[in-house]
């Protein structure tokens, strides 16, 4: 199947589960062709075929460790370029988080972490912007989370990290809304994924209350309407939202404590 010039390509990563396969299963079904990444090849062929059958868009693979820098996202764009697909929506979803201290963890670990979720996401973004500027169109979803407006948790990087990508995205959304790109950082709270999983935190997150928690899809439908109406910041659900308003007022020190009293590694 060769690329269809009258849609719009997306490109998707951690596409193989989660937030990132519910995104590339509402964009498909909204008619966009689609680039897959992620590190789990056979998952993405799956979903690949499912995308095919379903919607009669074409799906590309690409199975890519954007936590690892010999696998930058230069050689994704270019892969994308090479098969004719000019990128017209893109969505950093790939994630991870350590379920160490900071002082415990290997750097090895924490370089892989700053590498997938601050260096690949400015990386990809950076390099997607010139042709969206030539098109004068364009859409950037780069997943932020709830963490990123919460108190910081000791020993994590993730706060800080999701901070970083939250106002990055305001940034980019003020400098390039000009020429007809949006940007809107997504920041769902607790959502059921395997995330929990791999992080080895599932226990913790099981212990939560059911409220709490939203499916990808309804995470996925908030930001996809977000970015399309220009919002630069989407805190999806009632629950976060409420969570958010309520945070924002508490002074720095007073958050900082707080985030003490919560430390996940006590």
């Amino acid at each position: 199947m060769t690329p269809n010039t009258l849609r719009r390509t997306a490109l998707v990563t951690g596409a193989s589960a989660g937030i990132g396969s519910a995104f590339a299963r509402h964009l498909a079904a909204e008619g966009h062709d689609l680039i897959l990444v992620a590190r789990r090849a056979e998952r993405l062929d799956k979903l690949a075929s499912e995308l095919r059958q379903q919607h009669g868009v074409l799906a590309e693979v690409i199975a890519a460790d954007l936590s690892d820098p010999k696998s930058p996202a230069a050689a994704i764009v270019d892969r994308a370029d090479d098969m004719g697909m000019p990128i017209d929506v893109l969505v950093n979803n790939a994630g991870m988080s350590s379920s160490t201290k900071f002082s415990e963890t290997p750097w090895e670990s924490v370089a892989a972490e700053l590498q997938l979720m601050v260096t690949a996401v400015t990386e990809l973004t950076h390099r997607v912007v010139p042709d969206m500027k030539a098109r004068r169109w364009g859409r950037i979803v780069n997943l932020s989370s709830l963490a990123a407006v919460s108190p910081p948790g000791e020993g994590l990087l993730y706060t800080g990290i999701k901070s970083y990508v939250l106002n990055m995205s305001q940034s980019l959304d003020m400098e390039l809304r000009p020429h007809g790109i949006h940007v809107t950082a997504l920041c769902p709270g607790f959502t059921h994924s395997e995330f929990h999983d791999v992080m080895g935190t599932r226990d913790a997150a099981d212990r939560l209350p059911g409220f709490m928690w939203q499916e990808p899809e309804d995470v996925v439908r908030e930001g996809w309407a977000a970015v399309n109406a220009g919002k630069p910041v989407c805190i999806p659900g009632i629950v976060n939202k409420v969570s958010a308003a309520a945070m924002r007022p508490i002074p720095g020190r007073v958050g900082y404590y707080l985030g003490r009293t919560l430390n996940p590694f006590k």
